[in-house]
């Protein structure tokens, strides 16, 4: 498959031009290990087409993206899922439909409805993996959809950062039945498409949906894609991105893309292919000493707490053996692989896995007994985000509204949201996330 992006950087590149035009680092580096990064490095001139405006080499990119996901059309973000989240939301702002949103999302989404001053009905999930996970209710979305007088859009994370995977088909034929758009964060799973069924939410139904990049594929970090499977969005998907998106926006990222094109084309199936085995077979190596969350096979997700361990001594041990984890807490231990990982690293974690679980301390196994009630709305997101507000320690802040989202990061799931009113339940979870300050609406 052909690398417009990539190729005209290159050729740039190698042509001696003088530069006198930006960046200012003319495509020198200031040191020789970053040369090649520098070298390539360019911004808008003649030939490299515009990201918001495109109709030369990245319009051949991204129409290669789409035909990759075979969607109605698919857009490059080098601003990661943030500002293709942003711009679907847009989208549903400009089409006043309601958002109604499944309560594990990004701390994106919610930064998104704070500038859109969007108002969001949530529905809280069936929570199974502490607050990072949980079961999508499909008759709790039946009757938000129901009840609402107006269009509306129903926006799910999937896969989760577990892995979990909601029934994008069922939820799509939900929406559809009632007029509604079905939105995807499907950040987690660029990769989704190329398995031997293809389980990407495009193919199963959604209207939009995002993916980075560069969490499952072989592309630099902020790259990603919006993709729609709907004519009528084709169009509109450049400019509701231009409403957030950089207009100086990486080529090197976009080159990332445009070489990931070429990846998906020829390499990605077989990846995927040889990588499952390996993958069934270390489940299976630990399976009498450990318990693993049911997910998409590329997230390795334990459930330390219910195996008997901690989740963060289990990852702080396999830091020793030079292994970094996704993420951890006390209840769960998140190893993320990607079709692009090599024979040896699965070789490696399996090494460094035996030798941390054999060294780590063991607990009365524990089941997750997490649950979230709403809390009260006291005022809109966007009324509270740009309040005046101060920071104070989560023991001073029962009754007190939340300004500013405070998450367990990297996950960056919500326990209050902006414009809610902490109670202690939300104090609770904030504790045992090892959030000890929380930014609240000044009295």
């Amino acid at each position: 498959m052909e690398t417009p992006i990539y190729d005209f950087l290159r050729s740039y590149a190698d042509s001696g031009t003088l530069r006198a035009h930006m960046p200012g680092h003319k495509g020198v580096s200031p040191i020789g290990e970053l040369a090649e990064l520098y070298h390539l490095d360019i911004t808008e001139i003649k030939g490299a087409d515009s990201l918001f405006e495109a109709d030369g080499i990245i319009a051949r990119s991204e129409a290669n993206a789409s035909q990759l996901y075979g969607t109605a059309a698919t857009v490059y973000s080098a601003g990661g899922s943030t500002l293709c989240i942003q711009a679907m939301l847009a989208l549903m702002k400009q089409e006043k439909r309601r958002i109604i949103a499944v309560r594990n999302v990004h701390r994106a989404f919610l930064n998104a409805a704070a500038l859109l001053g969007l108002d969001v009905q949530w529905l809280l999930p069936e929570y199974s993996e502490g607050i990072l996970s949980g079961r999508i209710i499909l008759p709790d979305v039946e009757a938000a959809l129901a009840a609402s007088a107006e269009r509306a859009c129903v926006y799910v994370t999937s896969p989760d950062y577990t892995g979990r995977i909601a029934d994008i088909a069922a939820l799509s034929a939900l929406c559809h039945q009632y007029g509604a758009k079905l939105l995807v964060d499907n950040a987690h799973g660029a990769h989704l498409a190329f398995f031997e069924e293809s389980l990407h939410p495009i193919t199963l139904g959604a209207d939009l949906c995002c993916d980075s990049a560069h969490k499952m594929l072989p592309a630099l970090t902020g790259a990603a894609m919006l993709h729609t499977s709907c004519n009528e969005y084709a169009h509109k998907l450049k400019q509701a991105m231009s409403l957030f998106g950089s207009t100086s926006p990486s080529y090197l990222v976009m080159a990332s893309l445009d070489l990931c094109n070429r990846y998906l084309y020829e390499k990605i199936r077989s990846d995927i292919v040889a990588a499952l085995p390996r993958i069934a077979k270390l489940r299976e190596n630990f399976s009498d000493s450990l318990i693993f969350t049911k997910s998409e096979q590329f997230h390795i997700t334990i459930k330390a707490a219910e195996s008997g361990y901690s989740g963060t001594e289990l990852a702080d041990l396999l830091r020793d053996n030079d292994v970094e984890c996704e993420y951890a807490d006390e209840e769960l231990l998140v190893l993320l692989m990607s079709p692009f990982s090599l024979d040896e690293d699965y070789v490696r974690l399996q090494a460094a896995l035996e030798i941390a679980v054999s060294k780590a301390s063991r607990y009365e196994r524990r089941t997750s007994d997490f649950r979230l009630n709403l809390p009260k709305v006291a005022c809109s997101i966007r009324e509270a985000v740009f309040a005046p507000s101060e920071e104070i320690a989560v023991e001073e802040s029962e009754g007190r509204v939340c300004a500013s989202v405070k998450v367990p990061c990297p996950p960056a799931v919500p326990i209050a949201v902006s414009g809610e009113v902490i109670d202690r339940q939300c104090m609770e979870i904030f504790r045992a996330y090892g959030i000890k300050s929380v930014i609240v609406l000044k009295n």
